[in-house]
């Protein structure tokens, strides 16, 4: 397993993507040879949804995803960990640098997925784009799919915690408690779900960058060390008021000790 490492995962960036198209030729920007853009691709949260390497297909996990900037810098995740890494774009190739990355330690499964989708996005790359669907194509004929997806709202959307916050310090969920805790924020002021273990309701005031929870009701079924450790701390950081951040697919909700939890959108229909 990877060990942690102290790091903001809001300064990590990676990939750029000016234009792509398919080439017919060599010509000038104007001629026919040029590549043109099918879409605009900066400013789009790009949702990845596979990697194929050897003819072999892996799907990937919720927020494995790449936030492209006009700057030809974004922030993404490889499914837990973030990363980034320098790009240069001619025509419909992208050169990606060798990233940088956070090092949580993830479950197997998907450190695993980190793995192939880190080594096919380094190197050469030829883009392509199809009624929103990025693809990206290694030298050895590899395959990163990618999709468009709009920003979620956070009322009504159902959040999976997926790490703990510690100041900048992201931490991976205790042992065997991965995909257990969640919570929905509803249209009346409420707020439910799972810690882990027991399912608890409360009420949620939100405002424009904070939100402050009501008493909050639980059941009280007994629950394994890991469970309850998890449990504990997602109870501490849903009382009074803490400030929360919303990056598209992620929900972040930190204590004003810089304490707290991340989440990200649950993945209700059994595949991505």
């Amino acid at each position: 397993m990877r060990t942690q490492l102290s790091i903001s995962v809001t300064a990590l960036a990676v990939l750029a993507l000016a234009a792509c198209g398919t080439e017919s030729g060599s010509g000038s920007a104007s001629g026919s040879g040029s590549v043109q853009p099918d879409v605009p691709v900066t400013g789009v949260h790009w949702s990845v949804d596979s990697v194929t390497v050897d003819g072999r297909r892996t799907v990937a996990p919720a927020d494995a995803h790449v936030e492209i900037t006009d700057e030809g810098r974004a922030q993404g995740s490889y499914g837990c960990n973030h990363f980034g890494a320098d790009v240069e774009v001619e025509g419909d190739t992208i050169t990606v640098r060798p990233a940088e990355m956070t090092e949580m330690a993830c479950e197997e499964k998907v450190q695993n997925f980190e793995d192939t989708l880190r080594a096919a996005l380094t190197g050469r790359l030829t883009a392509k784009l199809t009624d929103g669907r990025l693809t990206l194509t290694t030298q050895k004929g590899d395959l990163v799919a990618l999709t468009s997806q709009p920003s979620p709202p956070l009322v009504g959307t159902k959040w999976s915690v997926n790490s703990l916050i510690s100041g900048e310090t992201a931490q991976s969920l205790p042992a065997g408690t991965e995909n257990k805790a969640h919570l929905t924020f509803g249209k009346d002021g409420s707020v439910r779900g799972s810690l882990g273990c027991n399912r608890f309701t409360s009420t949620a005031e939100i405002s424009e960058d904070s939100i402050t929870f009501g008493r909050l009701a639980s059941t009280r079924k007994l629950c394994e060390g890991p469970e309850m450790d998890l449990e504990r701390k997602l109870v501490e950081s849903l009382k009074g008021t803490v400030t929360y951040e919303l990056d598209h697919r992620s929900l972040t909700l930190t204590r004003a000790d810089g304490e707290g939890f991340a989440a990200v959108v649950a993945d209700t229909s059994g595949a991505k």
